[in-house]
């Protein structure tokens, strides 16, 4: 067995939901691909196969043989899709409005001027291009469709036109066949132009919408700079962003994008990360800080060195999150798509059967009523709609999150997360803020310059808070003539011939010098102890809400932590969680969410760090926060850009509303062919001498399509 490669190509000629089967299907038959999900909403196929076996090119040809096509090119491929996407939807724009201006005529003389002279020879001359010109399309996939023995959508528009029209061709030459039976020669040129018309006008629509709802990524891959400034010895080149290799030297100018991710190695300046934190101050960058693809330089320039270029940045990453969930399927649609390929032979059935049954009946003019109602069935069944139901209401989800900081790379959270009734939340960088700030220093103010002296000195990561702390109240630092850093401990220095101790209390043990403080560093002067400092991990001013608004949302909340009893205490109290365990390691993190889930909970679990990502896999729903490790983003089916713990409340109410919206999507596509086809039928025949007119079930159809992809559209302005 060969290397198996997981890639998305680019789909191109589908139509329907159907399609989406059929291309999946051919997919899964060519030797070597393991598995493939097709994605109709955002036209793309997500493969796994065995590079051994398969190549791109003989899946190619598979497809091509049912008249589909695949884009193989290894770069620019989205730009090729998005070419063909353009230039499919002009074309349908033009057809569907030629088809609309050649079928109004056909339906003012079929309803008010049937007695005109030759107004069967008129209908007949203006509704045979809108049927094979301008549907032909329907006709060329039915026929693709049939010669490997499926079906689709296509598939009843083709029979249903084409049934209309051949019938309505026959009664124009030939009207004596049925007149000399003391029957009237009905024509039915404006059904078939009619439906052709529509059903252009319900994809028309439906491109628009896809178009619409798939422009979050779009404004995404246009936070990348297309050219970039390089920098060799003193020449500076102007080459495109493909070009970028690692360890490249760029120049970035104030205003600027940064076009890849690295390490500032010359210059400074601020630097606007919104994008990826959320928050708005800019961030001062000099040497040796990270900048990231994306962000906005501000009023400096600075050089800085290429560590991740291409496909590694975490815009990128961003990017590529957001492409595979818009084309992982949500559990529903599966069914949706099995219903779409069930569908079509049923339809195909009960029309033959309604012809039967009419022919059987005996009633006068039993044969055209029977043809009646069965062109009408085919008609009336096409489910346009029910391939919409998912797809759009899942796009809109997502970019719906996008926009409120929440990425979704899974179609499946968003299915699971309103299921949700567990939250388990990491405590460093999750509730708190991840970084140490000094909370209260008691010390004469003659000995912060000396402290600051020491502090400035030191490597410990502390040093940087109390150093932080004192630069901020303008203190400037003493010159010390003796200095030494003892790790684990503390540092001892000597100013003005006085010896100065600041450290833990293994530090004061060391030096003989007894204390029962609990304070995070003790200052000590000649023996005597001079000072405290206490340092904590300061809790988001945001988070106490967070947690209150996912209470009232019918939540239980649990606070993970590798940190000490005490201070998980605390920091529980203050946010109000009532549950929280101490001195977990990353392994009893993942095993208590598991315990949960034995319990038949469904368990969201929070974290941004490498410690929480086994706990973030064991998880039904996992969520990164957006100042967390790679790995975890990596893990998690959701990322929060944002590190304020709001975006969690919202991100399961996103889950709720749009699988609300999927449910009620399926409930009007399937509410109107229930009701349409019995109507179709004739059911009503019997009683009061009601039939369809296959127009009218051209225009319902189309409303459902059109009802199925505003209901989606409308997540776009819900509250969240």
């Amino acid at each position: 067995m060969g290397h198996l490669i997981k890639e998305t190509f680019p789909v191109l000629e589908m139509s329907c939901a159907a399609c989406a089967v059929s291309v999946s299907s051919m997919l899964d038959s060519v030797p070597g691909v393991k598995e493939a999900t097709v994605n109709f909403a955002n036209q793309t196929a997500l493969v796994t196969y065995d590079e051994d076996q398969a190549t791109p090119e003989v899946m190619r040809n598979a497809l091509r043989s049912i008249g589909y096509d695949l884009v193989i090119a290894t770069h620019n491929r989205e730009e090729i899709q998005q070419q063909a996407q353009q230039s499919h939807y002009q074309a349908l724009k033009t057809r569907t409005i030629i088809a609309i201006i050649l079928s109004l005529p056909v339906v003012v003389i079929g309803m008010f001027f049937m007695n005109i002279p030759y107004a069967n020879w008129i209908m007949c001359i203006l509704s045979t291009p809108v049927v094979f010109w301008l549907g032909k399309g329907f006709f060329v996939n039915a026929w693709k469709q049939a010669r490997h023995g499926k079906a689709n959508m296509d598939t009843l528009v083709a029979l249903s036109t084409g049934i209309a029209w051949i019938f309505s061709v026959f009664n124009t030459i030939n009207p004596h066949f049925w007149m000399s039976r003391g029957l009237h020669a009905h024509v039915y040129f404006e059904a078939a132009a009619v439906v052709v018309a529509f059903v252009s006008l319900g994809k028309l629509l439906e491109e628009k919408a896809k178009s619409n709802t798939s422009s979050a990524l779009k404004k995404l891959m246009g936070l990348q700079p297309k050219s970039v400034i390089l920098l060799k010895g003193n020449q500076q080149t102007e080459v495109p962003l493909e070009a970028v290799q690692v360890n490249d030297i760029i120049l970035v100018k104030p205003g600027n994008r940064i076009p890849v991710d690295g390490a500032v190695v010359a210059g400074n300046s601020y630097v606007d990360e919104s994008m990826i934190s959320g928050e708005p101050v800019p961030v001062l960058k000099e040497k040796g800080i990270s900048v990231f693809a994306g962000t906005i330089n501000q009023q400096g320039s600075f050089q800085f060195k290429a560590e991740k270029v291409g496909a590694d940045t975490v815009l990128a990453q961003i990017i590529r999150m957001v492409q595979e969930a818009q084309g992982s399927k949500a559990p529903v649609q599966q069914l949706v798509d099995k219903i779409a390929g069930i569908f079509v032979p049923v339809v195909i059935s009960i029309a033959l059967i309604t012809f039967g049954v009419w022919i059987l009946s005996g009633t006068a003019n039993a044969f055209t009523h029977g043809l009646l109602a069965a062109v009408t069935v085919l008609v009336i069944a096409c489910p346009c709609a029910l391939g919409l139901a998912t797809p759009t209401a899942i796009m809109v989800g997502i970019g719906r999150g996008a926009e409120n900081n929440i990425l979704i790379r899974d179609a499946e959270s968003l299915e699971k997360g309103f299921k949700t009734n567990v939250l388990v939340l990491d405590k460093t960088g999750t509730i708190t803020e991840g970084k140490p700030t000094v909370e209260s220093i008691e010390l004469d103010a003659v000995l912060q310059p000396v402290l600051l002296a020491m502090e400035l000195q030191s490597e410990h990561p502390l040093a940087l808070a109390v150093v932080d702390y004192l630069q901020s109240a303008n203190i400037q630092p003493v010159q010390l003539s003796k200095f030494e850093s003892i790790t684990g401990k503390g540092i001892v220095a000597t100013y003005n011939g006085h010896r100065y101790l600041a450290g833990n209390a293994a530090l004061l043990h060391a030096y003989q010098i007894e204390t029962d403080t609990r304070a995070t560093i003790i200052v000590v002067e000649d023996e005597k102890i001079a000072g405290y400092i206490n340092i904590t991990d300061k809790v988001k001013p945001t988070s106490a809400r967070a947690i209150t608004q996912l209470k009232r949302q019918g939540i239980t909340i649990y606070m993970l932590t590798g940190d000490n009893e005490k201070t998980a205490a605390a920091v529980a109290q203050s946010v109000g969680i009532e549950h929280y365990k101490a001195g977990m390691l990353p392994a009893d993190k993942a095993a208590f969410v598991k315990s949960l889930q034995d319990e038949g909970k469904v368990v969201a679990m929070a974290g941004d760090g490498i410690n929480d990502s086994q706990a973030l896999a064991q998880a039904d729903v996992s969520i990164a926060m957006g100042k967390g490790s790679d790995i975890a983003m990596d893990v998690a089916m959701m990322t929060l850009i944002t590190a304020d713990l709001n975006a969690i409340p919202k991100a399961l109410a996103l889950s709720r509303l749009t699988v609300r919206t999927i449910r009620q999507n399926l409930f009007w596509a399937f509410i109107y062919n229930l009701i349409g086809i019995p109507l179709a039928a004739g059911i009503l025949y019997p009683v009061n001498g009601f039939l369809l007119d296959p127009m009218i079930a051209g225009a319902a159809m189309a409303l459902s399509s059109v009802s199925v992809v505003s209901n989606s559209l409308k997540l776009k302005w819900t509250k969240l």
